[in-house]
């Protein structure tokens, strides 16, 4: 917690924590945290949550995830001049450094705070932290206003898309690959489904003021049982990102008419969150943050602050484009940056 932000990033990268095996992080985020004496420290699983108690009339949010996807040989961190390459500095553990460090240095504020860390951001909804921190302690995400510091490039974003995947089973009939004729190939059959994708045009609605692109892709393919064999069924997974002036029943629905003689299955489904931008709260941070907002383009968990009828929005380091990515990277100039924004906005 002494290190400097860009030091505290590559220390948090450097510790493995990808989905279903964040416990060390989380242990080290828990000791750093225990040690701060303004702070009410408490833990579920592998999310600790972080609380001030100074008696103000507002209390914000501050919330990140602490998983990461799978490693693409970009562990451990390293450093080349202004930028620090690795797993998950970008998504999202430079969002974490900041909150770190605001923590430790934001002794009092003209507002109550919680920190909010938690797992199982990357992965399906059931298993998301934070999702069952609204189960199981909703008292501990009570809030005014809340601050996702997911990856925004240091713009302030706002709302989220909504995620649903399906499976899309495509029907043949099983035969010996020396009589095919007497079969029909499931996976040949799948070129319908495939030809569907390829001839739909995403929205991109407006929402709010601003500009959402969606986005509908197969990011999975699975068919056949031997290699002298006529497959006898081929299932193909969607991925559909939806603006948010849709319900997950709008996009099924929307899902089901597309791929009209399939049977559609949902396997995974989230909601979206408009961006919110107009509440008092929300406008005030993004006047304080400056810069215009923009819309994000992806799932976040302002979904779940939204479902809690908190206000929330994204503000943190690193360019999202690179998320996932194995040459993902952030800019140190942009950690210090967010953190000195932050700290402004919070001791006002």
């Amino acid at each position: 917690m002494n290190q400097d932000t860009a030091s505290l990033t590559a220390s948090l990268v450097d510790v493995y924590s990808e989905s279903g095996h964040e416990q060390d992080v989380t242990d080290a985020v828990d000791a750093a945290l225990r040690v701060l004496g303004h702070l009410t420290v408490d833990r579920d699983g592998d999310a600790v949550v972080a609380r001030t108690s100074w008696g103000h009339a507002e209390r914000v949010v501050l919330a990140g995830h602490l998983d990461t996807v799978p490693p693409a040989d970009n562990l451990p961190s390293r450093r080349e001049g202004d930028v620090l390459h690795g797993l998950g500095t970008a998504d999202m553990k430079g969002g974490i450094a900041v909150m770190l460090k605001l923590a430790a240095s934001v002794t009092s504020s003209t507002r109550d705070i919680t920190y909010v860390f938690y797992d199982g951001e990357e992965v399906e909804a059931e298993r998301n932290g934070l999702l069952r921190l609204t189960r199981n302690h909703p008292d501990w995400l009570t809030a005014d206003f809340a601050v996702l510091l997911e990856p925004t490039d240091a713009i302030v974003e706002g709302g989220c898309q909504g995620t649903m995947r399906v499976n899309v089973h495509v029907p043949g009939v099983r035969a010996h690959s020396a009589r095919s004729w007497m079969g029909t190939n499931a996976i040949h059959a799948a070129g319908a489904v495939l030809d569907r994708l390829r001839a739909y045009e995403p929205r991109q609605p407006e929402v709010d003021g601003l500009r959402f692109r969606e986005g509908l892709n197969a990011v999975g393919i699975a068919g056949g049982v031997a290699g002298n064999v006529v497959p006898g069924e081929c299932v193909v997974t969607v991925n559909y990102r939806f603006a948010p002036d849709r319900t997950p029943e709008d996009a099924e629905e929307h899902l089901r008419e597309l791929f009209e003689g399939f049977d559609v299955v949902v396997t995974d489904s989230a909601p979206g969150a408009r961006p919110g931008l107009q509440h008092p709260a929300a406008r005030a941070f993004a006047d304080a943050i400056g810069g215009t907002p923009r819309a994000k383009f992806g799932w976040t968990d302002v979904a779940q602050f939204a479902a809690l009828g908190v206000p929330a929005v994204n503000f943190g380091p690193g360019d999202p484009h690179v998320a996932h990515t194995a040459g993902e990277w952030v800019s140190v100039a942009q950690l210090i940056e967010c953190e000195a924004k932050l700290s402004a906005w919070l001791t006002g």
